[in-house]
C-alpha cells in the first residue's frame, strides 16, 4: 500500500534509536523527509547515517525537548531545511514508574516537562507551519498505563494520561483546520531502553524480552517489534488514515485491560 507520504516532512522527537528510529526508517522508505532530534549525539548520528544509506533525506538536531527553546529550535531548523512541516511525532520519553511516596516534586516536574510539555510546545510551534501547507497530522506516543495505570506507576502513568487528554482536546480544536491528532499507546515493545536494561542485568536481549513477555502475561506471548509500532504510526500520519483523529490505539499484544 502506498501511504502517499512521498515528499512530506515529518518531525520525530526522541529519534536516535528504538521506536523513534523505527518510525524514521519506515517514513524514509515511504519517501518522506525526516527531521530527528535527541539528546545523544552519537546514537543520533549513527541512526542518521543508516537512514541516509537507504537514500533518506534526514536532518538531525541535538535537542533536549524538556527545554522549551530547544524544542522551538528543532522545529525551526526543520522548517529552514525543508521549507515545510507536514507532521509531528512526539516520541521523546523514558520509563519512570515508582511508588507514589518516593517521587519528589522535582521528579514530577521533570517527567511532565519531558512527556507532556515537550509535546505541547512542539505542537504549538509546528501547527502554524502545518496550516501553511493546508493541514497535517500529529501522533503522540504514549503508554498503555495512560488508560490503565497500576500501582507504583507514577509519575509516568499520570504524564501519559495527560498526553491522552491533550490528544483528544487538540483533535477537536484542530480538526476544522485540517490537522489530525492521534495517540499510539505502547505496551512492551523492542526499544533501546530494553536493550540497555538487558545489558545492565547481564542477559541476552532475546531471553530478557521472552522473560518480560511471560511475566507480563502478554496474550500474543511475545514482545512487540519496533517495526509493528512504526507501521501504525506511519499509517496514522498518512493521507490513508485521513478519517482517523482523536483516538488512542493500543499496540501491546493484547496486554491492556482497556480497549
Amino acid at each position: 500500500m502506498d501511504l502517499e507520504l512521498g515528499g512530506k516532512v515529518v518531525l520525530v522527537t526522541g529519534g536516535s534509536d528504538g521506536l523513534g528510529a523505527a518510525v524514521a526508517r519506515r517514513l524514509v522508505r515511504e519517501g518522506a523527509k525526516v527531521a530527528l532530534c535527541a539528546r545523544g549525539v552519537e546514537r543520533l548520528a549513527a541512526t542518521a547515517d543508516s537512514l541516509r544509506a537507504e537514500g533518506g533525506d534526514v536532518l538531525t538536531v541535538q535537542a533536549d525537548v524538556s527545554k522549551a527553546w530547544q524544542v522551538e529550535h528543532f522545529v525551526d531548523a526543520a522548517h529552514a531545511r525543508f521549507g515545510r512541516v507536514d507532521a509531528l511525532v512526539n516520541n521523546a520519553g523514558t520509563a519512570a514508574a515508582r511508588p507514589f511516596m518516593s517521587v519528589t516534586d522535582m521528579e514530577w516536574e521533570e517527567d511532565l516537562n519531558l512527556k507532556l510539555f515537550a509535546a505541547v510546545r512542539a505542537a504549538r510551534h509546528a501547527l502554524p507551519l502545518m496550516r501553511e501547507v493546508g493541514g497535517g497530522s500529529i501522533v503522540n506516543v504514549l503508554a498503555i498505563a495512560a488508560k490503565t495505570p497500576g500501582a507504583h506507576s507514577t509519575p509516568s502513568s499520570v504524564s501519559r494520561a495527560a498526553g491522552m487528554a491533550l490528544t483528544k482536546a487538540l483533535s477537536k480544536e484542530l480538526g476544522p483546520h485540517g490537522v489530525r491528532v492521534n495517540a499510539v499507546l505502547v505496551g512492551i515493545i523492542e526499544s533501546g531502553q530494553w536493550v540497555r536494561r538487558a545489558q545492565e542485568v547481564g542477559k541476552p536481549v532475546e531471553s530478557f524480552q521472552t522473560e518480560m513477555a511471560r511475566h507480563a502475561g502478554i496474550p500474543l506471548g511475545r514482545v512487540g517489534k519496533a517495526e509493528e509500532f512504526a507501521d501504525l504510526v506511519a499509517f496514522l500520519l498518512s493521507p490513508r488514515g485521513g478519517y482517523i483523529t482523536g483516538t488512542a490505539i493500543n499496540v501491546d499484544g493484547g496486554l491492556s485491560a482497556a480497549v
